[in-house]
């Protein structure tokens, strides 16, 4: 278990895959990564990814936009878990994993993903998902192929129709939402969603305070409810945050 103070956003995070977070000037950035079961190395392919995005993070110019950059990261990692899994052995291994990055600045977050590890924005007790699992099934609900009670039940509902890895491209879906002082951005794997129920994950972020307890009570109880899954989650609290406006691509303050 990790804890920092960045002058904006406390961070906890538990450590049950590869997860970072990096700061560079008034910009922060949090990745998460989950190897795919019934692939080869997953836990290669998921620390792949991560060390891949924060050596990109670094090394990123500054003034590009987040979505950009984040796309770019993403896209960085995917080539690399792809190289990594075909130079691993004379016949090649499928290695994949799935990733959720999100990056802050000012009163902005951009949200990366790819696969079914998610991101919630939690506001007020409420959770709310910002990501849309990259799943066969959920790809199906979505077409109006299958209902919500048919997807919910479906045996393979945790097949994916998009990884890291999997093939040399990938599409990368991005959010950008305006966030405010008390929210929290939750960033977690499957083993963590697939067992709490979003109502809970609102109640718990809402009634603890700080976020190491909280972070400790959301793993606590997924294993409670599951625990058959690698469990990843990392806890972003918002403290407070500069108001921006944007003139001509350019972002000022608000007073």
């Amino acid at each position: 278990m990790t804890r920092s103070v960045f002058p904006a956003i406390l961070f906890t995070s538990y450590i049950g895959n590869p997860l970072y977070r990096f700061a560079k000037a008034d910009l922060y950035t949090f990745t998460l990564a989950d190897g795919v079961g019934g692939h080869d190395c997953g836990e290669v392919a998921s620390r792949e990814a991560v060390e891949t995005m924060l050596t990109g993070f670094r090394k990123a110019p500054g003034g590009e936009p987040h979505s950009g950059l984040l796309t770019r990261l993403v896209q960085a990692a995917n080539i690399r878990v792809y190289e990594a899994g075909r130079a691993a052995s004379p016949g090649g291994l499928s290695m994949a994993t799935t990733v959720v990055a999100c990056a802050i600045r000012f009163d902005r977050a951009v949200i990366a993903h790819v696969g079914d590890s998610r991101c919630y924005l939690v506001r007020r007790g409420h959770a709310k998902q910002l990501t849309r699992d990259h799943t066969v099934v959920n790809d199906q609900l979505r077409l109006g192929i299958l209902n919500a009670r048919e997807a919910a039940e479906h045996q393979n509902k945790h097949v994916l129709s998009r990884s890291i890895g999997a093939d040399l491209f990938v599409n990368v879906d991005t959010t950008d939402i305006q966030v405010l002082p008390g929210d929290s951005l939750l960033l977690c794997s499957d083993g963590f969603h697939g067992a709490v129920p979003e109502a809970q994950i609102g109640n718990i972020i809402n009634n603890l305070e700080d976020a190491r307890m909280a972070a400790n009570k959301l793993v606590q109880l997924a294993n409670e409810l599951d625990g058959s899954d690698n469990i990843s989650v990392q806890l972003i609290r918002v403290r407070n945050v500069e108001r921006m406006g944007m003139y001509r691509g350019r972002p000022y303050k608000l007073r």
